[in-house]
């Protein structure tokens, strides 16, 4: 596989640096300060996005709506220090991290993403709703996941794809899955 393209969408030079540093040893890294420049940018080459939600001229929101929108097909990490809501579950993204991330979680997730870069449509978007209840499973009380119609959704979609994958995680072996689904297995 020939080197993938990053785009760091981050507006603190400092961080955005410190990302780039991270990964250009291992990817081609362009980094946007801004909502505008990233959507100059962001192409059909960008294989993968770290997205800031807190941009100067505006969201990281708008960005993942307008390569979503444009279909642009590379898979997006949100990477920011803004609290998961439940607003995530509509939100078309692949990743949620919350800053601050160390090296190794950055690291991680690109290569997850990269990976999901790979899947057919039924997986990506089994990734995306996992990484989702994930991260609102670990931010949220019960009582309040249990009572959000829309986190019903989510899970209830999550079941019938995993009735779709049994066929295609019998082809896998136990370990290519458990590392290309692993927040799928958080019940």
């Amino acid at each position: 596989m020939s080197e993938a393209t990053v785009l760091v969408v981050e507006d603190e030079p400092d961080i955005a640096a410190l990302y780039a540093g991270f990964l250009e040893e291992r990817y081609d890294v362009t980094v946007a300060e801004t909502a505008a420049e990233a959507m100059d940018v962001v192409d059909g080459t960008v294989d993968a996005v770290l997205l800031d939600r807190r941009l100067p001229d505006g969201s990281g929101d708008d960005v993942l709506e307008h390569i979503r929108e444009n279909d642009l097909g590379c898979r997006v990490a949100m990477v920011t220090a803004v609290e998961p809501d439940f607003d995530i579950i509509g939100m078309g993204f692949d990743l949620y991290l919350t800053k601050p991330v160390s090296r190794a979680n950055l690291l991680s997730a690109l290569e997850t993403l990269l990976t999901r870069d790979e899947y057919d449509d039924l997986l990506q978007e089994a990734a995306a709703l996992a990484s989702k209840r994930a991260v609102l499973k670990a931010q949220k009380p019960t009582a309040q996941l249990d009572g959000n119609e829309a986190f019903a959704e989510l899970v209830d979609r999550l079941d019938d794809l995993d009735a779709d994958m049994d066929a295609i995680a019998e082809s896998l072996s136990t370990d290519d899955y458990r590392a290309m689904f692993r927040d799928i297995g958080e019940a």
